[in-house]
């Protein structure tokens, strides 16, 4: 990097902070700062729903697939993600937005305590927010990764600047900052994705390899199938069914964006948008990755440097500043996006129930609680993301996809499940249950049995099982023991219709604080 990429990067920084600023105009109460009160457009919704599924693990573990395996990268990663939003836009996107227009709140677990019971809420609520904390913290290690290549400044230096900075913007802006950062984000993407495909392009042509003869080259053998490796058919269904929980809610930010929206209907274009986005765009981004065996080499076993070391190699200097802004235009619109999304599960659903004070905090104290709760998240993140590539967490990927993707499925099931009708038999007995077999299968498949066999347990299977478990358990539990009571009827029909039925109205819309201090008294009570 020179003087001319460090202005791009710098003046990207600048006016990240600077919309931080202006989107603190936006946010008068806890609702503005979580879901932006319900007023965000429906295109900015889906832009930023877009974004806040993107990290920088795209160009340095995806990468790392791309340069060893190839198309598997798109095929068994944004592909199951572009479907699954298309069926979650449908399924989910409707329902979560009437959480906020019907429930009103501001948290995606908050209607739990009514679905189910106060405990499910609360297991739920905090082992959702120690996964977030692993899954954040491998995000700004891989940025950090990029970092050190271009600019030589080590990995806790790079984790210290990039999550101080996103601290900035998003505890001053709340979601309207996150959204807009994103949609700027989105526009730098776009112009960074651009130019590294010419330049991909044209550097082929300068070796005379055509856009199509370079899949017949010796380097690309087999990098055409498009599953390969560990990433097969098992890896590819599961890997499915879990991106339609996790990018349609499960991972919690990305149910922000469909609470944000005015109405269940702009919620659904919303997701559409974004599954469109899923489809195409990545397919420019990953293409040069593809083509990364025949223009540079690889320093790192697992080939997460390509993607860094073929930008410094094909780059003039400030296009090679703006791409990389764009490696951190997407690792800070997901971490600024899950900062936003924790805060809200605490301050709406935990802090309530450990601190009795909490339940009668004004409008003014929950918004300085939301914002000092989003930096302590942003800490705890970057704590972990020095402990990627430690024995206990191996590299970016393992992390990405092992303890994501495996612990995933059994957190988002009851959430996500519990909105549909065909589920509402299933209560706190069956949710419970689904959590907590679900990660001691995670537990179980990671661990002691994949050390009883030669070669470990196979990857499609360390990330498929707990959902299996999960998934299988809710559904079993809700047909052996239904608790579907006329209070958590209410609620399912409330969330499933937006006219004002006799059913839906059965039960009054769950006040935040003062609902689960009710459920706490009540349970004093007894």
């Amino acid at each position: 990097m020179n003087g001319l990429d460090w202005a791009v990067l710098i003046g990207y920084f600048g006016v990240m902070v600077a919309i931080g600023v202006w989107s603190h105009k936006r946010v008068d109460n806890v609702s503005d700062f979580f879901t932006a009160g319900g007023k965000m457009p429906w295109w900015l919704s889906g832009i930023s729903h877009h974004m806040s599924g993107y990290s920088a693990v795209m160009f340095t573990g995806y990468a790392g697939i791309a340069y060893t395996y190839g198309v598997t990268s798109f095929v068994t990663w944004s592909f199951p993600i572009a479907l699954g939003i298309a069926i979650g836009s449908k399924l989910f996107a409707p329902r979560i937005n009437r959480l906020r227009s019907r429930l009103h709140v501001a948290s995606p677990l908050e209607y739990l305590k009514n679905r189910y019971d106060l405990k499910t809420q609360q297991a739920l609520a905090w082992s959702g927010m120690l996964l977030k904390i692993v899954d954040v913290g491998a995000k700004w290690a891989a940025i950090a990764t990029l970092l050190s290549v271009f600019t030589g400044v080590s990995l806790n230096q790079g984790i210290l600047i990039t999550g101080g900075i996103t601290a900035v913007y998003c505890t001053i802006g709340g979601l309207w900052a996150d959204a807009l950062t994103e949609l700027g984000q989105f526009v730098i993407q776009l112009l960074a994705g651009v130019a590294m495909f010419i330049a991909v392009i044209m550097e082929l042509n300068d070796k005379g390899i055509g856009f199509l003869d370079a899949w017949d080259r010796p380097e690309l053998q087999g990098h055409g199938e498009p599953l390969v490796g560990p990433y097969g058919t098992v890896f590819l269904l599961a890997f499915l069914f879990i991106k339609l929980f996790e990018y349609n809610g499960g991972m919690l930010n990305q149910a922000q964006r469909y609470m944000a929206t005015a109405t269940p209907y702009e919620a659904e274009r919303s997701a559409r948008l974004s599954a469109l986005l899923w489809l195409v765009w990545p397919v420019v981004l990953f293409f040069p990755m593809w083509m990364s065996p025949l223009l540079v080499e690889s320093q790192m076993p697992d080939g997460s440097d390509s993607y860094g070391l073929m930008t410094e190699q094909l780059l003039p200097h400030g296009l090679l500043g703006l791409v990389i802004v764009g490696f951190f235009s997407h690792t800070m619109a997901m971490c600024s996006s899950d900062a936003n999304a924790i805060a809200a599960v605490f301050t709406r659903d935990c802090a309530p129930v450990i601190w009795r004070r909490a339940r009668t905090w004004s409008e003014g104290q929950g918004l300085r609680v939301a914002r000092i709760a989003t930096v302590v998240f942003l800490g705890l993140s970057m704590a972990a993301a020095t402990q990627v590539n430690s024995p206990t967490f191996k590299d970016i990927i393992t992390v990405v996809i092992k303890w994501v993707a495996g612990l995933m499925g059994p957190m988002a099931i009851p959430m996500m499940l519990g909105l549909l009708r065909p589920f509402r038999r299933s209560g706190p007995t069956a949710a419970l249950t689904s959590w907590s077999m679900g990660l001691l299968a995670f537990w179980l498949v990671n661990y002691p049995i994949s050390w009883q066999i030669e070669g470990g347990v196979p990857l499609q299977y360390q990330v498929s099982i707990p959902l299996a478990v999960s998934l299988v358990l809710y559904i079993l539990i809700g047909f052996i023991k239904p608790e579907d009571t006329p209070e958590r009827l209410a609620i399912v029909e409330r969330i499933n219709t937006d006219d004002d039925g006799a059913a839906a109205a059965a039960v009054p819309a769950p006040a935040p604080a003062g609902g689960v201090e009710d459920a706490v008294g009540t349970r004093a009570k007894d």
